[in-house]
């Protein structure tokens, strides 16, 4: 991975990890995935590794984060999801052939396609997503405390409180913040 870029952010929920290659979407918004070669860096430490991505194919991922995270925002405020949103969640998710396989470590990998691995990818990405915005998985959608990120994570403590998407990241510059507010106070 080449070191100009941002590091990601890998959080335990693929859809939610996925969404968070572009995090400060309401502050100085950090893109961590603008190139194809930074897509299939991406994939490979998510586990969908894939030999190559062309420009279109990136863009096809962008859409699918942005509706990701669309989607999923509206889930974690209760509000009506997005039509288009869901569409191409949907869409994405029915174009790849990927297959679940289970490995001898008793762990489940991905087995993509050698023709449309970045759609296969992208079709296990969609799919994740389904399943947390549709309340499969035990925990719940939430939006990160931070004004300047506000993403959307998938909160499995068992309190289900959760305030921010990263603790290394948001948490800590909120706390921080606070602390110095706290201190110029006094």
């Amino acid at each position: 991975m080449s070191a100009r870029f941002p590091d990601f952010r890998l959080g335990k929920v693929l859809a939610t990890s996925f969404t968070g290659t572009l995090s400060e979407r309401y502050g100085d918004a950090v893109e961590r995935i603008p190139t194809p070669d930074r897509l299939i860096d991406w994939l490979a430490v998510s586990g969908l590794a894939v030999e190559s991505c062309t420009t279109a194919q990136l863009e096809r991922a962008w859409e699918l984060r942005e509706s990701i995270h669309a989607a999923a925002t509206a889930a974690a405020r209760r509000d009506p999801l997005p039509v288009s949103a869901v569409q191409i969640i949907n869409d994405r998710s029915a174009q790849g052939r990927a297959a679940a396989v289970l490995t001898p470590e008793s762990t489940r990998q991905w087995r993509l396609g050698s023709t449309s691995a970045v759609e296969d990818a992208l079709s296990v990405i969609a799919a994740d997503a389904i399943d947390i915005i549709a309340g499969e998985r035990d925990g719940k959608l939430a939006l990160c405390a931070s004004p300047t990120c506000q993403a959307a994570f998938f909160d499995t403590s068992q309190s289900r409180t959760r305030k921010w998407c990263d603790m290394n990241t948001c948490g800590n510059r909120q706390k921080k913040a606070r602390f110095n507010a706290n201190n110029r106070k006094r």
